[in-house]
């Protein structure tokens, strides 16, 4: 399913302060994220899963991306004080130890499964180690692929979720060559433009699941989908970066834009499989519309608290290696689930294990790997300069 969870770019708005509530935010979503795909292993279909939206999260990530790159880079790369090498390290130095290290726990999940795809065929080891290698270099696998390990059709069959990192990926490109240098109006229509084929995507069910899930895969239209999704959540939230923002303080925004995301992203399917068209409205209605709001109001709302900033400041740390770390653990218990034919009222228990399993990895991941490993990186990028 970025969690671009996506990963701030203001970590390194050396001057600027932070969005701490817009971390907040962030970290509710990823949070969302794992119910949403603990809750895929009981659905028999995009339409029966109960706790159905949470694909959205890539969306909000996306917009918040787009608004913290423009907040934090805009100005210093069209004045030149951050040249467009730098700004490449600093994303990779950014988004690519996550990535290493899901791919390496994808891998090893993967070969103490027995190393079988879905249906139980044998895949070689060579496969296996050429999906490790296009994973770790960000190059998605063809559905049928011999790379594509799983047989399941996902452009990262080692860790599903990572798809959303190599559209991120081609949001940096985009932004360092070209966005960055747009007047805002045409970014505007840019914007709207891209909004208009998210609504013609949706409407027009070309997903050919009802929703706008698109672009885990390189199947059908998925890269399309992904791209429009993409696109349009990626200016608005650079467009967002240049607008002016409420100075009037918003109390309690923090609880009401969680309490939204909540409630938006847990929504179960609507219109069943005869309507398709309206999840895909409410998709692109939450996309378009709810998604920008919230950006705005936790852009222009501040932590009331020390207490509270640091809450948020922790959520948004916790988002990107709670997302991209988790999914591995999802596939061993998605097996064991479909193996025994288990109803969440018999497994119950088992869901609060793995949830709290999921928090304590990427809480692991963040404290042991991600924070020294970046920390290390950046010093040597700056001795570098």
């Amino acid at each position: 399913m970025n969690p671009s969870l996506h990963p701030s770019a203001a970590a390194f708005a050396d001057t600027k302060p932070h969005y701490e509530l817009l971390n907040g935010l962030r970290g509710v979503a990823a949070l969302m994220v794992v119910w949403y795909h603990i809750f895929e292993g009981y659905a028999t279909s995009p339409v029966t899963q109960h706790f159905n939206h949470g694909y959205l999260a890539v969306d909000f990530f996306f917009i918040l991306s787009g608004f913290v790159m423009g907040y934090a880079y805009d100005d210093r790369l069209r004045k030149g004080t951050l040249s467009l090498g730098n700004f490449f390290k600093r994303r990779l130095i950014r988004l690519h130890p996550l990535v290493i290290l899901g791919a390496l726990l994808g891998v090893v999940s993967f070969l103490l499964q027995g190393g079988v795809q879905w249906d139980g065929t044998k895949v070689a080891l060579s496969m296996v180690l050429l999906s490790f290698l296009m994973h770790l270099l960000m190059i998605p696998a063809a559905p049928g692929a011999g790379a594509e390990i799983r047989g399941f059709g996902e452009m990262f069959p080692l860790n599903g979720p990572s798809w959303s990192l190599f559209f991120e990926y081609i949001g940096n490109i985009l932004y360092g060559l070209f966005l960055h240098r747009l007047p805002t109006k045409w970014l505007g229509a840019l914007a709207g433009a891209s909004g208009v084929g998210l609504l013609w995507f949706a409407l027009g069910d070309y997903s050919g699941v009802g929703n706008l899930g698109s672009g885990w895969s390189l199947a059908g239209t998925g890269f399309v989908g992904g791209m429009l999704r993409l696109l349009f959540a990626y200016t608005t939230g650079l467009l967002l970066a240049r607008l002016p923002r409420s100075k009037r303080p918003i109390k309690g925004a923090f609880w009401y834009a969680s309490a939204a995301i909540i409630m938006v992203l847990s929504m179960p399917h609507i219109g069943g499989g005869q309507m398709p068209w309206l999840n895909g409205l409410y998709d692109a209605l939450c996309i378009i519309l709810v998604f920008p709001l919230l950006v705005y109001i936790g852009a222009s709302a501040q932590p009331t608290t020390l207490r509270s900033e640091r809450a948020y400041r922790f959520l948004g740390d916790l988002s990107y290696p709670l997302y991209i770390a988790h999914y591995p653990i999802m596939y061993y218990f998605y097996a064991w689930l479909w193996r025994n034919e288990y109803t969440f009222g018999q497994t119950w228990p088992i869901v609060l294990g793995v949830y709290a399993l999921a928090l304590l990895v990427g809480y692991l991941a963040l404290k042991l790997y991600d924070i020294p490993v970046r920390r290390k990186l950046t010093t040597r990028l700056h001795r570098s300069k």
